[in-house]
Formats: structure tokens, sequence, C-alpha cells
């Protein structure tokens, strides 16, 4: 393998057998002791003929939807799994992140299971207590390391693990999912550090994650796997892309019993009229249609959500639409996106009666968009015009 390669993946599969029988009771157990080796079996082909190399000093992405397979490719590059065929090369000591806080004794306190974590790193005592005070440090648990682990949040053991997990000095790191735990803090500790990692043209490192924002902000390349395949190889923002269009896709949401819809409302839907990617300079344009079982004065609400909170609303309270019993209509609303950074979007729509503001109906994640700008990396979804003085 040449010198340059950190990892390479060479025609790998990998398949699962699921038991079709499922043994409930102990005379169930004793039925398929008897019946052994006839228990029927379903295979599951989780990976297909995968092949790929990460050449080393690369940052580099794999990416799917829930189910894909990029788990697995995780823990066969760790070494966990087996491939049933194929071959995985890899040049160089490597650390999984795959299961944050492996090892970890619940019983134990968070000072003594520094120090077993550690060794089951290759770490000795003595390396151990110089690196002590660095650890509490980055985990921010001074005042709970005498306390049993038991007693921790989940978000605590992962910072605690996490801040161990990073003083291991090897070439190559597999992180799974590591950007989406703890808290906004924790994660601001995480950029920082990848970010000093990524710029060491000694460490490798492969991520698994649904973060399209880290894979642009992070990766050199990237691979989109899916039904257990490499649909895609190429730059982290074609990936991103890719990844986008097939996970926010118009997806209205069915009501057949129209459950969020009151006596009134016959039907109401919402669709998006502009490219699921816009940048700046585009314009969303929804077009919300509806039908009344009464004829009342009615306004539309329509809400954009980020991560599940609504961060812009507007409603049609300014304007008459239409109102008559057993009429389709259709309202256009449009949207400048200038004011938004990069970010997934959600809109939800309602109709009120105008008379009281009752609510009488409601479509949730009617549609999605995307913003991607030049500017990738600012926080939040939106940004303002307002100014400062001294």
């Amino acid at each position: 393998m040449d010198d340059n390669i950190a990892i390479k993946v060479e025609g790998v599969s990998k398949a699962f057998k699921l038991p079709q029988e499922k043994q409930n009771t102990i005379k169930g157990a004793l039925i398929n002791l008897a019946r052994w080796g006839k228990r029927g079996y379903e295979r599951q082909e989780v990976l297909k003929n995968i092949t790929f190399e990460v050449k080393k000093g690369e940052f580099f992405g794999i990416v799917g939807r829930n189910g894909s397979g990029k788990s697995t490719l995780l823990k066969l590059l760790a070494g966990i799994y087996t491939p049933d065929s194929g071959n995985i090369h890899v040049n160089g000591k490597l650390t999984p992140f795959i299961e944050l806080g492996v090892g970890f004794s619940p019983e134990l306190t968070g000072r003594e299971n520094i120090f077993l974590n550690g060794a089951l790193l290759g770490f000795s005592r003595k390396e151990m207590e110089a690196m002590y005070e660095e650890i509490v440090d980055f985990a921010e648990l001074e005042r709970f390391m005498d306390q049993k682990l038991k007693n921790y949040s989940s978000g605590m053991q992962v910072r605690l693990a996490f801040s161990i997990a990073i003083r291991a000095n090897t070439p190559i790191l597999l992180l799974d999912e590591v950007l989406a735990v703890g808290d906004a803090a924790f994660k601001a500790k995480c950029d920082e550090y990848f970010d000093k990692v990524k710029k060491n043209p000694d460490k490798t490192i492969v991520l698994v994650t649904h973060d399209m924002a880290a894979v642009e902000k992070y990766c050199n390349r990237a691979i989109l796997i899916n039904e257990g395949k490499i649909e895609l190889s190429g730059e982290p923002s074609e990936i991103s892309n890719q990844y986008t269009l097939e996970n926010f896709e118009e997806k209205p949401q069915k009501d057949n019993n129209n459950k969020n819809l009151s006596n009134y409302i016959k039907a109401l839907d919402v669709k998006r009229r502009s490219p699921l990617i816009m940048s700046n300079s585009d314009t969303l344009y929804l077009s919300v249609e509806y039908e009344l079982n009464k004829s009342i004065e009615v306004y539309l609400g329509i809400a954009v959500k980020y991560n599940g909170i609504s961060i812009l609303e507007h409603n049609s309270l300014s304007i008459d639409i239409g109102s008559e019993k057993d009429k389709k209509y259709r309202v256009n609303y449009q949207l400048p996106v200038e004011s938004f950074n990069t970010s997934d979007l959600i809109v939800d729509v309602a109709i009120f009666n105008k008379a009281n503001k009752q609510l009488l109906g409601y479509k949730i994640n009617s549609t999605l968009f995307k913003v991607k700008t030049k500017n990738k990396f600012t926080g939040g979804a939106m940004r303002s015009n307002g100014s400062w003085t001294i």
C-alpha cells in the first residue's frame, strides 16, 4: 500500500443474519433447540462492495441516512467487525471514538474512571497523572471528580469520556457523531479541538455524521452511503448538497383523516415554488392552498423553524383572502432569504378565524428548504442589521 494512504478499503461487503422467529418463552427456546440448524433467518446486506481510500492527513467524512450502513463501516474500520468479503488496510495505529465511555465503571468515581480509561488506551499511571488536570479542565467537571459515575448525567459522562479519548496520541482517529453530543459549550470545545487537529498533517480523521455543517467545515473529502453502497464520493459541498436533496425533499404531511383540521376546513396544504437549496440572493416562494367547509373570513400564518424553534413568523391579516365555502383558494407568499445564514429550515402553516383569531387548522413540517451562504459558519440561522454604539 502507498505510504501516503492511511486507510484503504477494497470491495468490502458485510451482512447480518436476523432471526425470523422470536423465543419469548422457555418452551419456545426448547423447541428451537430441538430444531437445531433449522431456525429461519433473514439475511440483511448492510454493505455492498465498498471501495475507497483515505489519505494521510485527511479529514474524511462518511455520511448517510439512518440504516445506510455508515456505522457498520466505521466498526469494520475499527476492527470490531470483520468483512464478509474484501479487504481493509490500515497504515498506522488507530483509535476509535465509537462508543464514548466504553470501559467506564458506574461504581467508581470520575477520578478513578480517568485512570481506568487511560489504562485501556495504553497510558501508564504516571502519564495519566501528568494529563489529569488537563482532562478535568477540558471536561469542566472539577467539582464532581470524587462522585461516583452513576450519579453523572449522560452529558457529563460524554464530556469526561471525550476529554480522555482525545489524549490518545494515535495518527488515525475514527469518530462517530461526537459533534452531536453535549451542550453548546462542549461542542465549541470540540470545534476548537478539531480545528487544531485538522491543521496537523500527521493526523488522519474519519468522521461519521449527520451534521452537514461539520462535513463542509472540516472535511477535505467525503462519501455518501445509500442502502449499503457508495452513492457519491467527492467534495464536501457536493456531498452535503446531495444529502440535503435526499433528506429534505418535498414531504408534506398527509393527514388523511384531517386530524389537524377543524370542521371549518376541508383541505390545507403548502407547496414550495422555489429550489430546495438557495443562496442569499434568492427568494422563497410558497403557495398555500385551502378549501373551506363553511363561509368564514380567515387568515393564514406561516412559521419558519430552525432546529424545531420558530425563528420567523408572518400572517396575512393585512389582506383579504378567500372566504367562500366549497371553493379552492391559493394564496402566494414570498420571502427574500438574504438575512439567513447557512441552515436547514422547515415551514409550518396554519389557518385562523379572522373574527376571533381561533386556530382552525395547521400543517406541521409542510415543506423544507436550505440556505447556503458564502459565510458558512456564522452562528445562528439568521443575522440582523442592528448597530453598535459606545
